[in-house]
C-alpha cells in the first residue's frame, strides 16, 4: 500500500509569517492534504477560504490552547480549568467543521509536578472532548511529547497515552505517534511501532534529534521506518512535520 504525505502548516513554509499563506504553498510543493495548529488571528471565514483555494484536505487541526504568548499549551491537565477546556473544545469543533476536518488534538497543557490531580481532570476532560467529538464524527488524537522539546508538557509519555486510549475505549479517540517524539521518549521504534499501531490514529514524522527533514541524516532510517509502515499496511497519512529554521 502506498503511503501519503501531507505537510504540517505550523512547522514548513515558514518563510511566510500568516499561517493561512502557507496553504497555497503547501500545494505549491506537491502537498495534497495539510495540517495546523489552532490558526490564531484568523476568522473561520479566513481559513476556510485559503484552505478552499488552495484545494487541499485538512486530515487534522489542534485544540484552541489558550494565550500562546503566556506559553499556554492547552487546558486539558490543568485542574480549575475546565470551563476553558469546554470553551476550546467548541471552538476547534466550529473551525474543524468549517474545513471540513475530522481530527482534533487535543493539547494536555504544562505541569511542573504532576498529581493525581491531574490525571483525574485529564481523563474527565478527554471523555468530555470525545463525547462532543463524536456528534460531529470527528476523532480525538492526543500526542506524547517528549520533555526535551517541551519542557513539563503533561502528556510526556507513550505508554501513559496508550493506557487511555486502551481505557476510554472509543473509535473516536486515538494516539496520535510522532515518531521524531517516539524515538526521543522510547526508542526501540520498531518494537514500539508494532506495538502501538493498532492505536494510532495519526502518525508524524521528522529526523531526530532537530525535527529536520527525514531524509537527512540522523538517529532515524527513515528508508526502513517508511518500509515498515508500508508492509504493516498503513492507512493514516505521514505528516511531514519538520523545522525548518535551519
Amino acid at each position: 500500500m502506498a503511503l501519503k504525505f501531507a505537510s504540517n502548516l505550523s512547522f514548513m513554509f515558514t518563510e511566510v509569517p500568516n499561517i493561512i499563506d502557507r496553504y497555497q504553498l503547501a500545494k505549491q510543493a506537491g502537498f495534497k492534504a495539510v495540517e495546523s495548529g489552532f490558526p490564531f488571528g484568523f476568522s473561520i471565514q479566513q481559513v476556510a477560504a485559503a484552505k478552499k483555494k488552495a484545494d487541499v484536505d485538512q486530515i487534522l487541526l489542534n485544540v484552541f490552547t489558550g494565550d500562546v504568548t503566556k506559553g499556554e499549551l492547552g487546558f486539558a491537565a490543568i485542574p480549575g480549568e475546565e470551563e476553558n477546556f469546554k470553551k476550546s473544545i467548541e471552538k476547534t469543533i466550529e473551525y474543524a467543521k468549517a474545513l471540513d476536518c475530522k481530527m482534533i488534538h487535543i493539547m494536555s497543557g504544562k505541569v511542573d509536578t504532576p498529581t493525581a490531580a491531574n490525571d483525574t481532570i485529564y481523563e474527565k476532560n478527554l471523555l468530555y472532548a470525545v463525547e462532543k467529538c463524536q456528534k460531529e464524527d470527528i476523532v480525538v488524537v492526543i500526542e506524547p511529547i517528549n520533555n526535551y522539546s517541551v519542557p513539563n508538557y503533561y502528556m510526556n509519555n507513550f505508554q501513559k497515552g496508550l493506557n487511555l486510549v486502551k481505557k476510554i475505549n472509543n473509535e473516536h479517540f486515538k494516539l496520535m505517534m510522532d515518531i521524531f517524539h517516539l524515538q526521543h521518549c522510547c526508542g526501540n521504534i520498531t518494537k514500539c511501532i508494532q506495538d502501538f499501531l493498532p492505536y494510532v490514529g495519526h502518525i508524524q514524522i521528522a529526523q531526530v534529534p532537530d525535527r529536520h527533514e527525514p531524509d537527512t541524516p540522523g538517529e532515524i532510517d527513515y528508508k526502513y521506518v517508511l518500509s515498515l509502515l508500508e508492509k504493516m499496511g498503513i492507512l493514516a497519512i505521514l505528516v511531514w512535520n519538520i523545522d525548518q529554521n535551519h
